[in-house]
């Protein structure tokens, strides 16, 4: 099963990604792991990307590819992965087409996790957080009682990037950089559509239905 996961901030993919991994026992594969893998073990490819990051550029197409490559190439990936973050761009996901194709494998779907502008706000901007023990809390699904933690008292925060600024400047971003790919994906008819509103597990089972369709 080899699955890209769609879907803008805050519409829960991270939730979603771990239960498909644990659920068709394949590796979640995000660009940010592989990134940090390579530049921690001083890999050629990692002291390249490190080159851009430091000057604070963005990483060149061509590497990050490169580095997808051969994330996909281990053992682990025989039967399957989920990409979550790759691809970002219309030219990534053509040579992610290629790099199959000259495998005689392809993709089983490009999975979207839709969820409305409008809800992702409530939901992000509503988030508040400890500081102190990390707890996590929602002023309108679970408020913290007074402001204070439960569990150890102290004051929640709304951390700098769940703003209304920052989710606005976030999600309008990722539209500009995946609506390419949504397109892309529908005209190769690899694309499937969950409603991500629900609640977790009802998500959760829409994306099996979904994978039992594709598969």
């Amino acid at each position: 099963m080899k699955i890209i996961l769609l879907g803008p901030p805050g519409a829960g993919k991270g939730t979603q990604a771990k239960s498909i991994s644990n659920r068709y026992s394949i590796p979640h594969i995000s660009t940010g792991d592989i990134f940090r893998k390579n530049i921690s073990e001083n890999t050629p490819l990692g002291i390249e990307a490190k080159k851009y990051i430091d000057n604070g550029q963005l990483v060149p197409d061509e590497v990050t590819i490169n580095m997808v490559k051969d994330r996909l190439q281990q053992d682990d990936c025989k039967n399957g992965y989920l990409l979550d973050g790759f691809p970002r761009t219309v030219s990534q996901a053509e040579s992610l087409q290629g790099f199959l194709k000259d495998r005689d494998e392809s993709l089983d779907t490009a999975l979207l996790i839709e969820v409305p502008r409008d809800f992702i706000l409530e939901r992000m901007t509503g988030r508040r957080v400890c500081p102190s023990c990390g707890a996590s809390y929602h002023v309108k699904f679970n408020p913290a009682v007074e402001g204070k933690c439960e569990l150890c008292g102290s004051e929640v925060v709304q951390r700098k990037d769940d703003t209304e600024e920052t989710v606005q400047e976030r999600l309008d971003v990722y539209e500009r950089q995946t609506q390419p790919l949504i397109d892309f994906y529908k005209e190769k008819n690899l694309l499937s559509v969950v409603e991500g509103t629900k609640a977790i597990n009802e998500v959760f089972e829409s994306i099996c239905d979904i994978l039992g369709s594709v598969k």
